[in-house]
């Protein structure tokens, strides 16, 4: 999945309130046009990914949701003696319920809790938004205005999907009133399975990245690593060609090779190890900068796979806001546009990559400069900002539809067949 970047957010202590105590908050007010979304409209999000493990695409759109518009993001349980809720509140406005649940609850039970939690946090009226499909069985029943489903990632390719997945995304494709994916090529994929689909890629934080520029100090555990620098923040998992990772730090023992990340569904010990190779694990999304800013090249290692077929990573754009040159192997959604418009050298076998790390390396100054130009053209036609009003325009014009064709239903008068009733005396 596109767990992009994969850094940890500062740590917030946990909070557990009972359901009959969790308020509701006032959300700050905005102007709102005419036909846009009542702002006493919840969005209610039902996701795979943790809030506080990666600052990422949900991370990104539920924020922007919550200047508007009160958001609850339930999360997947974790292990307790007994059913409960944690729920707490972050500084970005969201709330964030964890179920807490004995091993082994059935889908009615935590659908009763789903429903309590609601009724505890005052959302009467609400957007469903799924991040992914295993939450249909304890939410299949509620009555949402508008339902969506974001498919960021094809998750049925990735390593202990359910067997079960596959037919539950299904059927939150005949439920969702618009659907999203994660990018071009998993638009490519779903296009067909719904009326309603967009492709909508993970944009960029720009201003944040580009401090990459500017920014001449190292974090302290960066500053003692010598250069040259080829550097990777995101999940380590089965995503990442550890082989390719390895010969190609083998070919150079005179670069090193920083990874930035948590090591996620893979064993910590198939990690190549060698002297110029060092694993820094998870830091902050706002510590990102600091640490582009000390490298020379950055990188996108991914094996091609079926767990990366579909993905559009977020880091490419956010390396290319840092300003750095970006090394990736051939997958689809970096190749197009990146690959193709001559921002991201691409590279499979280890001795391509290691050459393609080499003229990264070596682009002088006016090289640079031109090649800076083209990135900043290109990035400049998005940022988060703006994919969240395509998103929620999409979602404005789903739920009107679908209000529309409820009123139909409503106003339909059956029809008798074969004439009318026979008169009948007394």
């Amino acid at each position: 999945m596109s767990h992009d970047p994969a850094l940890r957010l500062p740590a917030h202590p946990p909070q557990s309130r009972p359901l009959d105590r969790v308020d509701t908050r006032e959300r700050r007010s905005a102007p709102r046009a005419p036909g846009e979304l009542p702002q006493d409209l919840a969005l209610v999000c039902l996701s795979h990914l943790r809030w506080d493990f990666v600052f990422q695409r949900p991370q990104h759109l539920m924020t922007r949701w919550a200047r508007r518009h009160p958001v609850l993001y339930v999360e997947e349980p974790v292990a307790a003696e007994l059913p409960s809720w944690r729920v707490v509140e972050r500084e970005e406005g969201v709330r964030v319920a964890i179920p807490q649940l004995p091993q082994g609850t059935d889908a009615g039970t935590r659908a009763v809790l789903l429903d309590a939690l609601l009724r505890s946090e005052g959302m009467t009226s609400y957007a469903l938004w799924y991040y992914t499909p295993m939450a249909l069985p304890f939410s299949r029943h509620l009555k949402p205005e508008v339902v969506i489903y974001d498919c960021m990632d094809e998750l049925s390719a990735f390593a202990f999907a359910p067997p079960e997945l596959r037919g539950l995304e299904d059927e939150l494709f005949r439920r969702a009133d618009v659907v999203f994916t994660g990018g071009v090529s998993l638009y490519e994929a779903k296009r067909d399975l719904h009326a309603n689909v967009h492709a909508v890629p993970s944009s960029i934080d720009a201003a944040h990245f580009g401090l990459a520029r500017a920014l001449r100090d190292d974090p302290p555990d960066q500053v003692d690593i010598p250069g040259p620098r080829l550097g990777f923040f995101g999940v380590l998992d089965e995503r990442l060609d550890i082989a390719l990772l390895d010969a190609v730090a083998c070919l150079r023992p005179d670069w090193s090779f920083v990874m930035i990340g948590p090591v996620v569904k893979i064993d910590p010990a198939r990690l190549p190890r060698r002297p110029n190779l060092h694993y820094l694990g998870a830091r902050p999304y706002t510590a990102l900068p600091r640490y582009l800013a000390g490298w020379d090249v950055a990188l996108l290692p991914f094996a091609r796979n079926d767990a990366t077929r579909h993905i559009s990573p977020t880091k490419t754009p956010e390396y290319l806001a840092a300003g750095r040159r970006v090394v990736s192997t051939s997958i689809r959604d970096v190749v197009r546009p990146y690959g193709e418009k001559g921002l991201v050298e691409i590279a499979d076998t280890p001795e391509a990559f290691e050459a393609a790390c080499a003229r990264a390396l070596a682009a002088g100054e006016d090289e640079t400069t031109a090649w800076l130009a083209e990135v900043d053209a290109l990035l400049a036609r998005t940022s988060w900002d703006r994919t969240f009003g395509f998103v929620r325009h999409q979602v404005t014009e789903a739920r009107a539809a679908r209000r529309a064709a409820s009123a139909r239903t409503a106003t339909r008068r059956p029809v008798a067949l074969g004439g009318p009733p026979a008169c009948t005396t007394t």
